[in-house]
Parts: structure tokens; sequence; C-alpha cells
């Protein structure tokens, strides 16, 4: 696993991270751990955003074929 060090954090939020710790039951370093992962993982607006700009990325009027179409075909040939 990896680890990382933030400097530079502003007492209070280091002090009002360990308050919200200590009502869950945890440490803050546990605290701390489920903060991030939850922030790793895209937002529903972050992922339409990225949706857009590989729709975007597709020149218009540029025919598409239907996936399933191309994955039936590959079953097929086996």
């Amino acid at each position: 696993m990896a680890q990382v060090i933030v400097r530079n954090l502003d007492d209070d939020v280091v002090a009002t991270l360990k308050r919200k710790a200590a009502l869950r039951g945890h440490s803050l370093e546990q605290e701390l751990r489920g903060i991030l992962s939850s922030a790793a993982w895209p937002t529903t607006e972050e992922r339409v955003a990225l949706a857009k700009s590989i729709r975007d990325m597709t020149r218009e009027g540029v025919p598409q074929t239907d996936s399933a179409e191309l994955i039936r075909e590959d079953r097929d040939r086996r």
C-alpha cells in the first residue's frame, strides 16, 4: 500500500478531523483513509463530463456501429 504525506495543514482542520474521527470511534488515520477513498471515485457530474468529452472526439455525421453487434460477431467467430 502507498503512503502519502500532507504538509502544511491548518491546525484547525486537523483538530476538526480528529474530533470527527473520535465521534465515529476512528483514529485520525482511519478517518482520513475513508475520506480519501471516497474522494478518489468520480462524481456523477465528473462521469457525465468524461462521457461528453469522449463523445465529442467523434466527428459529427460519422456512422457508429452498435457495440452489441460487434460483440455478437466476435462471439460467433469462436
